[in-house]
């Protein structure tokens, strides 16, 4: 049994069932997905299909491509051929870029770095030796989970621009803090695999179509076609042991509706604190560890231009409250809309969004409408047809300084009960990456136990 159906349970769940075993999978929402879902809203120019957040990958997330090509959705992404960034300076209203060449890593941003605008020539210089710095440390050493990267940073000579403009550009949108709230242990994660492993690394790829038609579509079809039981709108109740020694979790699916599963294996596939409260006692040396875990939010911008105003997929800005602006007129049904046809649907993703997340659509609105004409010389003139918000309170979890002493690994104390969720142990921070290597880890790990060789596609994504 996977108890929670979003990247990390459905992973664990396809895995499980590939290796032969009965699987029943409980979600307690309508969906499968997790906090990378589609919904449906109808509005002034037609009903959009709305992703909650824009959720991009790079090249580099291996497990996760893993799993588009299990779930038959690999067609419905799209990747960069190489890493391309426009930067958008918003003091000086200046572009640049971040891109790479053909070459081999660290030669592969040297031509990028070298004319980046946004730094001056001695900032440019810093940022060489800084990351060969980076590249020589070791993310799984307990001294850099402590060490917050910001001072990390200071101390190799990098300017607070420096950090505006280029640390915190990738750290914020990949970690979901800035630097001085990061662990050194996790930012080396992100840097030195996304942009100091291979040239390819870095590059972006993003769906070409609604994530609900991804993480919930055909994950179910997947899951359907070897059999899983998916138990949708399902609240699991705690996890106690028969005195068979099997594993039983009541769920409830509404007043008077519900029933008592038993299994031999157990898969906990929620957040940290939900974790917490269906965990048997003993399960965890420190079960309350979980608590300590902190979470941070993710904000999302959305507005309807009447006509376009944005000719690139997506850009990122410094010197502004906006962030990264990404292009939805086509997957969100728009494109197709005969109220909203010759429109632009924008989605701003605005990432550790603590001092925003519960401010008024009214003032989200007075701050970013006027941002987004500064920035955008072709929103000047157009009509906004349509601006709302979307909030992820605990979109993910804090990756502060201390953090990894506090993941748990997929294995707990009970035999037959493991942990998945991109909040536990995966040497990764709170991303679709993450979340699938977590279930495959927890999968494995399962499997290991019960003396089955683990599917093929485990050992090459993890």
């Amino acid at each position: 049994m996977v108890v929670g159906g979003g990247l990390a349970g459905t992973t664990a769940a396809l895995t499980l069932a590939d290796a032969g075993l009965a699987v029943t999978l409980v979600e307690g929402r309508p969906r499968l997905g997790g906090l990378a879902f589609s919904f449906q809203r109808d509005t002034a120019v037609g009903q959009l299909t709305v992703d909650n957040g824009q959720h991009v990958f790079l090249r580099c997330c291996t497990a996760y491509q893993w799993f588009l090509d299990r779930i038959a959705a690999a067609h419905l992404v799209t990747v960069q051929d190489r890493m391309d960034v426009p930067v958008l300076d918003a003091r000086r209203m200046r572009l640049g870029r971040l891109r790479r060449a053909n070459l081999p890593v660290p030669f592969h941003l040297a031509a990028s770095l070298a004319t980046y605008p946004h730094l001056n020539l001695a900032e440019r210089a810093t940022v060489g030796r800084a990351a060969l710095a980076l590249r020589g440390l070791d993310p799984a050493d307990p001294a850099l989970d402590a060490t917050d990267f910001a001072g990390w940073l200071r101390a190799r000579g990098q300017s607070a621009r420096t950090v505006e403009a280029l640390w915190d550009l990738v750290g914020v949108a990949t970690l979901n803090a800035p630097a001085d709230q990061v662990s050194l242990g996790l930012a080396a994660k992100v840097f030195k695999t996304g942009l100091l492993s291979d040239p390819g690394a870095a590059d972006i790829g993003w769906a070409t179509a609604p994530l609900g038609d991804l993480h919930h579509d055909r994950a179910r079809a997947a899951l359907d076609a070897v059999g899983v039981r998916t138990v949708l709108r399902g609240r699991a109740g705690a996890v106690t042991r028969t005195p068979d020694g099997d594993w039983q979790v009541e769920v409830s699916r509404g007043p008077g509706r519900g029933e008592v599963l038993t299994a031999g294996t157990v898969v906990l596939a929620v957040p940290q604190r939900e974790t917490r409260a269906l965990l048997p006692e003993g399960a965890l040396a420190d079960p309350d560890a979980l608590l300590r875990i902190g979470t941070a939010p993710i904000l999302n911008v959305h507005v309807v231009y009447d006509r376009p105003v944005l000719r690139k997929p997506f850009f990122a800005a410094v010197g502004t409250p906006v962030q990264w602006v990404f292009d939805r007129t086509v997957t969100s049904g728009l494109a197709r809309s005969s109220a909203g046809r010759g429109g632009q649907y924008l989605a701003l993703s605005q990432s550790a969004a603590g001092a925003e997340i519960d401010l008024p659509v009214a003032e989200l609105r007075t701050r970013y409408l006027p941002e987004l004409a500064r920035l955008l010389p072709a929103a000047r003139g157009a009509t906004v047809r349509e601006f709302f918000v979307t909030r992820e309170r605990t979109a993910t979890f804090a990756p502060t300084p201390g953090v990894g002493r506090l993941r748990p690994g997929a294995r707990t104390r009970e035999p037959g009960l493991y942990l998945a969720g991109a909040w536990t142990a995966t040497g990764w921070p709170a991303t679709m990456e993450g979340a699938v290597r977590s279930g495959l880890q927890a999968a494995r790990e399962a499997l290991a136990a019960l003396g089955r060789p683990a599917p093929h596609p485990v050992t090459e994504a993890a």
